[in-house]
């Protein structure tokens, strides 16, 4: 469940203009201070943005599922779903509290070092390469 300040923060993004991907920014943020103070981790960087993402979408960022060929189809699968949810054309559905415990459990088990400044920094470079040789 995403924070109250981080959703005000969003639809202000949104109210101003901005990329609703700006918007999601925010649900990200909150995602790396969740992991960097110890509410649960993450095993990657991807993984804490994917998380973030996905929280965004829920909160009804209109930040549309990534295209044919740029992921998996299982996360645009979910991305779809989160992004439906987000938009109220599908009912939020919660998970069992013991699948919840189970994933939170999960989480928890995972690193811290997946939201430090190096690792987000490593990854910014690695996906701004791997950007540039595709055009």
């Amino acid at each position: 469940m995403p924070e109250k300040t981080t959703v005000k923060r969003a639809r202000a993004d949104l109210r101003a203009g901005k990329s609703p991907t700006t918007a999601a920014g925010e649900f990200v943020r909150e995602e790396m201070e969740h992991i960097r103070r110890g509410k649960h981790g993450a095993r990657s960087p991807e993984q804490a943005i994917a998380i973030g993402l996905s929280k965004a979408r829920r909160a009804g960022v209109p930040l549309k599922p990534p295209k044919k060929g740029q992921a998996k189809k299982s996360t645009r699968k979910a991305a779809r779903r989160d992004y439906e949810v987000g938009q109220g054309k599908r009912k939020k559905s919660t998970p069992s509290s013991k699948r919840s415990r189970a994933m939170t459990k999960r989480l928890k088990r995972e690193g811290r070092t997946a939201a430090s400044h190096s690792s987000l920094s490593r990854h910014a470079k690695r996906v701004a390469r791997k950007r540039r040789t595709k055009s």
